[in-house]
């Protein structure tokens, strides 16, 4: 029995948009070449002063409208970010306070891309262990400002939003046990690759944020052959088969990686969520904003098989089961 069910999702992207024909006059590119390799068309960026936590906190209230929860519910904030405010304290821990939530815990993750299904799987074990009844997971980044805007091969790729969703123990209220709920979940990591995707920079190495750093041609090899992977490890846990998945919904990163794990899988091209054309590559933001997004254009509907997975800087990498 899953210990614990999505019951609400949000999302929040900033109000400003930057084309792939805008970045073309900022640097050496053209929207046929973005296209081409990576699928986006376009991607959010946060205006100033709009930071990870503004965001944050856009789609927690989201989410937790979606549920019908007041923040009073809430016992457990898990925010998984790259980009957070401040190096302490943690950014879950402000949108906790802006929240005017006093109760329970919060606590960021740091798994990069990734680092959405790590907080699902976190906020999962807990609420399994009757450390909290109901949680908020949080996806929220604003990658902008680790880009460096003269590097054409990653200012392209990446984008600022959030998203979240609220996670109920199983019985907590709602008519009792259900099959709904998260069914399975496997993490992984190898930081032998960390010199190929990372961030130059950092409060103990130098004092400085730093920019991001990719080897894009390794990370493309990699994370396809990794992610199917983990993504067969999950279903193999749940006795399920690739087929009965209703919607997959993987890291918005590249649509060419996307396409290939999906065909290496054997999930039709009609089950697979996507969203990097309009959002870029929003790290630890992009599943629970796809969700968002399909669940509000009802696409995503209570009982559905939804598949989840992501791989992140590190490497980091991993997936998710649940029965919607």
């Amino acid at each position: 029995m899953p210990a614990a069910t999505v019951v609400g999702v949000g999302g929040a992207l900033p109000e400003r948009t930057l084309t792939n024909h805008e970045l073309a006059e900022m640097v050496d590119t053209s929207d046929e070449w973005i296209v081409s390799r990576t699928g986006i068309r376009q991607r959010h960026i946060a205006a100033e002063g709009e930071f990870t936590s503004h965001l944050a906190e856009r789609a927690a209230r989201e989410a937790l409208s979606a549920a019908s929860l007041a923040p009073d519910d809430i016992d457990l904030i898990v925010l998984a970010t790259a980009t957070p405010d401040n190096t302490f304290p943690s950014t879950a821990v402000i949108v906790q306070e802006r929240l005017g939530i006093t109760r329970g815990a919060a606590f960021d993750v740091a798994a990069v891309c990734s680092g959405f299904v790590y907080a699902l799987t976190t906020a999962n074990a807990l609420i399994a262990a009757g450390a909290a009844t109901r949680a908020l997971v949080i996806g929220a980044e604003t990658f902008s400002r680790i880009l460096d805007w003269s590097d054409r091969t990653t200012c392209v790729l990446f984008g600022d939003g959030a998203g979240a969703v609220v996670l109920e123990a199983n019985g907590a209220g709602r008519g009792g046990p259900t099959p709904r709920g998260i069914i399975a979940t496997s993490l992984r990591s190898d930081g032998s690759h960390k010199e190929k995707l990372y961030v130059d920079g950092g409060p103990s190495s130098t004092g400085t944020v730093g920019h991001l750093r990719m080897r894009g041609q390794e990370v493309f090899r990699f994370a396809i052959s990794a992610t199917v992977d983990v993504v067969e490890e999950v279903l193999g846990k749940a006795g399920i088969s690739a087929a009965e998945i209703d919607w997959f919904v993987p890291h918005q990163a590249n649509k060419r990686i996307i396409d290939a794990s999906a065909r290496k899988l054997g999930i039709a091209p009609e089950k697979v969520i996507l969203t990097v054309s309009d959002h870029g590559n929003t790290s630890a933001a992009s599943i629970p904003l796809a969700l968002a997004e399909a669940v509000s254009a009802g696409r995503i509907r209570p009982g559905d098989l939804v598949l989840l997975e992501a791989l992140g800087g590190g490497f980091t990498w991993g997936a998710a089961l649940i029965r919607w």
